[in-house]
């Protein structure tokens, strides 16, 4: 398994394209309001990646057919956007990726839209507060399969399960690229695989379901749910390990 360690002009670059992302992010949970479609928030968001002088990495990327993927309710990942106008009460995950300068950026947030349930609220923040526990405790030297160990026992520690089957992953040149990093320990030994390292970057995914992480693709072949049929959340920051900890590179 090569993992790429980079150069401090290249996460330069990195945190060029991420800062678009997640600036993106936060315009389309500003703009997550009653009867704004999806397809309205997908454009939203094209338009101001385009002005800051990048390009949506998603779009095209393996056939899917817009800018950012916003996943509605059941919808956990891969929403493709729809004409449909967001309800007081609907949940939604917004991922966006962009390239620039060769190279992506990557992140997700879930938001709620109006008032929204309690439940709602407990499934959003175990996805969020996943994310950022894991990023907290990343030091170099750490086994990744430690690190989806962390993620699967903080999320059952919630109450809630993890989406099998997708998973994190480095980025650079390329959107994906090596490790894959699930948020569930994949095998019987968390001391097994490769080790984070000072100028690795990747991303972190926690992908958050209520009663079972059987993940199912829908019909049109990208929105991906939960067997349990009921709502899922998502949330995803783009990390470089510099100095041995790991810094957030997808924040406006």
């Amino acid at each position: 398994m090569a993992i790429a360690l980079r150069k401090n002009d290249e996460i330069a670059k990195l945190r060029e394209a991420n800062r678009i992302v997640g600036a993106t992010l936060e315009l389309l949970a500003s703009h997550a309001k009653p009867g704004v479609t999806l397809k309205e928030l997908d454009a939203i968001g094209e338009d101001f990646i385009r002005s800051q002088g990048a390009t949506p990495s998603f779009k095209g990327l393996y056939g899917f057919p817009s800018a950012v993927c916003t996943s509605l309710n059941e919808v956990i990942i891969h929403g493709i956007p729809t004409d449909y106008p967001l309800q007081e009460g609907d949940i939604i995950g917004f991922d966006v990726g962009t390239k620039k300068g060769g190279y992506f950026g990557d992140a997700a947030i879930s938001v709620g839209v109006g008032k929204i349930t309690a439940e709602d609220e407990a499934l959003i923040a175990c996805a969020k507060d996943a994310l950022y526990y894991a990023i907290d405790i990343i030091q170099e030297g750490m086994r990744f399969k430690e690190l989806s160990y962390e993620l699967e026992t903080f999320i059952k520690g919630r109450g809630f399960v993890p989406l099998r089957g997708f998973c994190g992953h480095g980025i650079g040149k390329k959107p994906h690229e090596e490790p894959e990093i699930p948020n569930y320990l994949d095998g019987p030994n968390a001391k097994a695989g490769p080790k984070i390292k000072n100028g690795m970057v990747f991303c972190l995914e926690p992908m958050i379901c209520q009663k079972e992480g059987t993940s199912k693709i829908l019909a049109n072949g990208w929105d991906v749910v939960s067997t349990d049929g009921l709502r899922g959340s998502h949330y995803e920051h783009t990390v470089a390990i510099i100095n041995g900890r790991a810094e957030i590179l997808s924040i406006a």
